[in-house]
């Protein structure tokens, strides 16, 4: 089970909700919340035919304001070549983070408040969706405490915003509200703070219902497009299209369009 403290697991009506759980730090990120988002991980997959969606929360009101700074700050009072292992470790866990949201076989929706900053921009980034309040801000902040970004942000914001945006939102780190993160194409919706836990409900709820399978082979798809030259995706369009249409989702879809009603998907 996830870390009883930092993370917090729930699956209630197919979906997994994981809610970083530090709130008296901002939901900033250490290594008990690095093992808790790992097991979180570990229990979704033991529960995935269960589960037709995920999203990402953070509590106390706010979403994640980066790297907790005071984890840093005690490495640096000991040697450069006792720090440094401990470092990479830490990163290697955040970045096995990164591509098992991305390479999970189910839609996950980031549901964003208060500071998305450092870390939190790349979580994100690494969620298939984002739904925003209203006042939520934004800062990829590394270049503050002289240091790179991590956890795939410089490949998720080029591929999301284009070179030149991201340059300016790596080099400066300035701040920016929810509309511009949505005009970037950072989020896909904006609302009210007092909307946001059923605007997130109402989407989670839609995926989870979606044909689950169908939905697998898609993300990964369009996960994979941006590397792949145009037969080489028609080719795995082909493979996935020719998978999907002997499944029982894909046969509920075609009947259910034909008798003009509503499908229900069972996820096989």
């Amino acid at each position: 089970m996830p870390s009883q403290d930092a993370v917090i697991l729930s699956i209630e009506n197919q979906i997994a909700t994981i809610t970083l759980n530090r709130p008296d730090r901002m939901n900033a990120l250490d290594g008990a919340m690095v093992t808790g988002l790992l097991s979180a991980l570990d229990q979704i997959d033991i529960e995935m035919e269960n589960i037709g969606a995920v999203v990402i929360t953070g509590a106390g009101g706010t979403f994640m304001a980066g790297g907790d700074v005071k984890f840093f700050h005690t490495l640096g009072q000991i040697p450069a070549d006792e720090a440094q292992p401990q470092i990479a470790a830490m990163i290697d866990k955040v970045h096995q983070i990164i591509t098992r949201l991305t390479d999970l076989p189910r839609p996950v929706i980031a549901r964003l408040n208060g500071a998305v900053a450092g870390f939190g921009i790349s979580l994100m980034n690494a969620c298939d969706m984002a739904i925003a309040s209203s006042e939520t801000v934004f800062t990829l902040a590394y270049c503050h405490i002289g240091t790179s970004p991590d956890g795939g942000s410089t490949h998720s914001l080029v591929r999301l915003v284009g070179m030149k945006k991201a340059k300016e939102i790596a080099f400066l780190g300035d701040r920016f509200d929810a509309s511009e993160a949505h005009a970037l194409g950072l989020i896909n919706q904006v609302v009210a703070s007092d909307e946001l836990g059923w605007a997130t409900a109402k989407l989670a709820k839609r995926l989870a219902a979606g044909p689950r399978s169908a939905l697998a082979r898609t993300k990964a798809l369009l996960n994979s497009a941006p590397d792949r030259d145009l037969p080489a995706q028609l080719a795995a369009e082909a493979k996935a299209f020719a998978e999907c249409a002997i499944s029982d989702d894909f046969r509920e879809g075609v009947a259910a369009f034909v008798e003009k009603r509503k499908p229900a998907f069972n996820g096989k």
